[in-house]
């Protein structure tokens, strides 16, 4: 297990400890990851931690490395990106920027090497092969399937986007200076092999990206090499850095990253807003106006701060006694901009409504459960002054993959929404295997079959 580093004996600093290693001998058989179930994708990623162990003493806590020692998992891995790919992706309209940055570390810092425009093979490989770049590929979830297999199975399990990013350095190569990241790391070595140092972070569980100077960060706390078939895992703010040994082919791993923006501070952001608009609908003390030019002084008065202390106190106890579903814009945001389900054709499933059409009499029951968040907020209809309650239902089925993790790329919300009158309805059919219409506690028959026919079209619900 990582040990912090100790003086020894004679009052010099040990080498860097390596931090928690697990070492997997080859199998007799194939062992490819186990894609049926977000679980079972994440408990074969991680194989053979178990989960338990791995959330109980690593995640969020300190780095850990799984060095395996099979062929067949090795050459899995590597299928999921090779530098040859590289050349089928150009042709399709690859952009400096956008999809493809070439950079390299020089001096501690990081050099940026792009042209601009598209990006074209012969050029990002003469970059490669004579300047020593590194090259990285933003999000290939896009264009690869099994990648994009892997990483919707991890948003399912997580609850959380889950990104991703190729990076490929040639040998006697280093692309980016220390640094850490705002986002939990899972790194999968497919090709060649990655000389990895680790550092103890400066800000445990960062929240933003930032670099780091060589002469601030001491010496490694872990140190190793990464070969294909590898898994490194290390929490948001840990400083690393990675070069590729020379006299060896080039390198190329994937970093699988998510957390991000998803704190306890993040979700506490998101709901005070719905809280406070809650308690002062019902609160007169909360719809009282501020003191006469309070936003004029130079510091918050007294006065202010116990006011504050004060209502934030009752919002607690508010809080406290309350089931209603919180966090309107968390997520919304996770439904907008994850990945669609995996799917093989034309994925016409997720936008056509297949069987039978859902009656008073019929059985329902949800689908795609994984890809459907439900929560309670304002109505954003901007002709509605009165700004009632509704309940809001969000999905993925109709993401554009394409789009998926690239920031400025137009996305669009999909789903649904409903009178605050049919939460209950809806709890019904969320917490249900299977559901009679006729049992929706609803008040009249026609907004039963409403209510249905409505998740139907949307491909939310079938009937059983």
């Amino acid at each position: 297990m990582p040990k912090k580093v100790k003086p020894a004996g004679d009052g010099k600093e040990e080498g860097p400890v390596p931090c928690k290693q697990v070492k997997v001998e080859a199998a007799g058989g194939p062992s490819p990851l186990n894609l049926d179930s977000p679980s079972g994708l994440f408990e074969s990623l991680i194989s053979p931690i178990k989960t338990e162990t791995f959330f109980k003493e690593f995640w969020e806590q300190k780095p850990l490395l799984i060095q395996r020692d099979d062929p067949v998992l090795a050459t899995y891995y590597r299928s999921l990106f090779r530098l040859s790919d590289l050349k089928s992706l150009c042709s399709r309209g690859m952009y400096y920027g956008r999809d493809v940055n070439v950079c390299r570390c020089v001096n501690g810092k990081k050099k940026i090497l792009n042209k601009d425009g598209k990006v074209h093979f012969l050029q990002l490989r003469k970059d490669f092969d004579q300047k020593r770049a590194t090259i990285q590929f933003h999000q290939p979830q896009r264009f690869k399937d099994e990648l994009w297999r892997i990483q919707e199975k991890l948003e399912c399990y997580f609850g959380s986007l889950v990104g991703s990013n190729v990076y490929i350095t040639p040998a006697g190569s280093q692309g980016l200076p220390p640094h850490y990241d705002d986002v939990e790391v899972f790194i999968l070595q497919l090709e060649g092999e990655k000389h990895w140092r680790l550092y103890h972070p400066t800000v445990p569980l960062a929240r933003e990206y930032s670099l780091e100077a060589e002469d601030r960060i001491g010496r490694p706390a872990h140190e190793f090499t990464l070969k294909p078939g590898d898994l490194l895992y290390f929490p948001r703010g840990t400083i690393h850095q990675a070069d590729t040994p020379s006299g060896l082919a080039h390198s190329t791993h994937v970093t699988i990253s998510t957390y991000q923006s998803s704190s306890w501070g993040d979700f506490l952001l998101d709901t005070i807003s719905g809280l406070v608009f809650d308690t002062a609908k019902a609160d007169v003390e909360l719809r009282a106006g501020i003191p006469r030019q309070l936003l004029l002084q130079v510091e918050t008065t007294a006065v202010a701060t116990r006011k504050l202390s004060g209502f934030l106190r009752m919002l607690a106890d508010r809080l406290e006694g309350t089931k209603e579903l919180l966090s309107a814009d968390m997520k919304k945001d996770f439904a907008m901009n994850r990945l669609p389900p995996y799917y093989l054709g034309d994925g016409v499933e997720l936008s056509t409504p297949g069987g039978q059409l859902p009656g008073l009499d019929s059985t329902v029951r949800l689908q795609f459960r994984d890809h459907v968040v439900l929560t309670v907020g304002p109505d954003q209809d901007p002709s509605d002054e009165t700004r009632e309650k509704m309940v809001y239902i969000y999905h993925s089925l109709k993401n554009r993959r394409e789009t998926h993790m690239m920031g400025n790329e137009e996305t669009e919300s999909h789903g649904l929404r409903f009178p605050l009158s049919h939460i209950d309805a809806l709890k019904q059919i969320w917490n249900s295997s299977a559901i009679s219409v006729k049992d929706l506690k609803l008040t009249t028959d026609e907004e039963k079959q409403s209510l249905v026919l409505s998740l139907w079209t949307e491909c939310l619900i079938q009937v059983v």
